[in-house]
């Protein structure tokens, strides 16, 4: 489904993975790693060697890779002041049969609907972009820090949307190990520019594979993974 073959960049060295079809990822590392770098260039905002569905992601037309691949950044970036949140959710809806004004209701934005998006609390815009790529459905959505800035119970409510049937395949950039672990999909994890770990979710959230990238800051406390102060 997607493959990327020794890709390099002046952040990135010798990238390579593959991706099967309808299979999640979790892309892992340490601040300044490259996740984000990584992100861009698997979507082709930065050139790549990226192949989806058998064919370079560049021979695509960008009608077409719209409908392959979306890339959800960990800002919302809204340069018109007056567009509202429902008038914006309106714009993204591309390949869905999904009304934005249901999305509304299943995430409980309904009350914020005519609301200015730059109005909008970072946690309200965080679930914004999450209600964008429900309304894009691309097969591929990659997510950067999705639940960055959200309170316990909208955290919750991300969870739950990440592990519908609403999106097909999903890439997940977050530092929330919590999150990763209770998502349990096959993790890739970056260390400084390079993949030093590619494997189940199993294998990486081990005692031992903890251990090594995390030493002694992080430990798990039955379902869940928390930093040792």
């Amino acid at each position: 489904m997607l493959r990327l073959n020794n890709y390099s960049n002046k952040i990135l060295k010798n990238i390579s993975f593959e991706l099967r079809a309808n299979q999640n990822l979790l892309i892992l590392g340490s601040n300044g790693a490259g996740k984000s770098t990584l992100a861009k260039a698997l979507c082709g905002i930065t050139p790549s060697s990226v192949e989806l569905f058998g064919r370079p992601l560049l021979s695509y037309t960008s009608k077409e890779r719209t409908k392959l691949i979306n890339y959800v950044p960990a800002k919302l970036e809204i340069f018109d002041e007056y567009i509202t949140l429902g008038e914006y959710l309106d714009l993204s809806r591309l390949h869905t049969l999904l009304e934005s004004k249901n999305l509304l209701r299943l995430l409980s934005l309904e009350h914020l609907k005519n609301k200015p998006c730059q109005q909008l609390s970072s946690g309200e815009q965080q679930l914004t972009m999450l209600a964008t790529a429900v309304l894009h459905n691309a097969k591929i959505t990659i997510f950067d820090e999705p639940t960055a800035n959200l309170d316990p119970n909208k955290t919750q409510d991300v969870f739950s949307l990440l592990k519908s049937g609403l999106f097909q395949s999903k890439i997940i950039i977050t530092h929330d190990l919590t999150l990763a672990y209770r998502l349990g999909y096959d993790v890739l994890f970056i260390k400084k520019g390079e993949v030093d770990f590619f494997g189940s979710s199993e294998e990486f959230f081990s005692s031992s594979t903890l251990e090594l990238y995390f030493g002694s800051s992080v430990k798990r406390v039955e379902e869940f993974l928390v930093v040792d102060f």
